[in-house]
């Protein structure tokens, strides 16, 4: 009875979804979804940026106040984020709709089950990116040729999230996406997953840290959050993984706001 009632909680939003099913199965949903997703959540900091200017109240949670982007500094991120998309996202997104065509089962997954293996799906990929991300600040000419351009920017704001090379884009997507595939996700945790994953990273690099930020949702300092990857900004050389702390923790990278 109870496993019942954790599925049919899920039920109403997957026959939600499976009802767009033409568009889900289209080969163009995949980047749609991306980009949307991606934009979406940019917008409520992007509001931010140029309310706060103006307001103190709401300028104290900015971590670098004396930094704030300018349009010139974010239309060219959104120029970039759209050009990659259509241009490398898309294709890749493509091939594997047409080697692997989208099955939608009919009955949703269980909660716990949904939960369990997002945050498994996280855990992974945090430590898929420690790896690359570390990998790609101890060897310079990975640095130079394929990283330096995601740090252009000293103060992170929410557009900077995916100003990136081709190269990074691609790789931190591939580990987004075969994470869910290797555990067998049901597509509704797989698109949970996928906005969980966009959601965290636009954070990071909102340049803000609110009440409400998720690392003060997580206890004993697990998570990171905008504080944590904006001094990975600020000092190039710690604080390389992109949600949580320990394994910067044991590889003796972390660094904390000096009060």
């Amino acid at each position: 009875m109870d496993r019942q009632q954790d599925r049919l909680c899920l039920q109403f939003l997957w026959d939600f979804v499976t009802a767009k099913k033409p568009l889900i199965n289209s080969p163009f949903f995949p980047v749609l979804f991306s980009f949307t997703a991606y934009m979406a959540f940019c917008l409520p900091y992007i509001a931010l940026d140029f309310v706060s200017t103006r307001l103190p109240n709401l300028r104290k949670y900015k971590i670098q106040p004396q930094n704030y982007p300018t349009l010139g500094m974010m239309v060219p991120c959104i120029i970039q984020s759209a050009y990659h998309h259509v241009v490398w996202i898309f294709p890749v997104t493509f091939l594997h709709w047409y080697w692997k065509p989208v099955n939608l089962p009919v009955v949703a997954p269980e909660l716990p089950e949904v939960l369990l293996q997002v945050v498994i799906c996280l855990l992974l990929f945090d430590f898929e990116y420690f790896l690359w991300h570390l990998l790609h600040h101890r060897v310079p000419w990975l640095y130079k040729t394929f990283h330096k351009v995601h740090h252009k920017h000293v103060s992170t704001f929410a557009l900077t999230t995916q100003y990136s090379s081709v190269w990074e884009l691609l790789s931190l997507g591939f580990f987004a996406a075969i994470n869910p595939l290797l555990l067998g996700c049901h597509p509704l945790t797989e698109m949970i997953f996928f906005l969980v994953n966009i959601w965290l990273s636009v954070e990071d690099h909102s340049g803000y840290d609110l009440p409400w930020s998720t690392h003060r949702l997580v206890p004993f300092g697990w998570y990171g959050g905008a504080p944590h990857h904006d001094l990975h900004h600020l000092k190039f050389k710690s604080n390389y993984a992109p949600y949580f702390t320990h394994w910067d923790r044991l590889f003796g990278t972390f660094t904390e706001i000096e009060e």
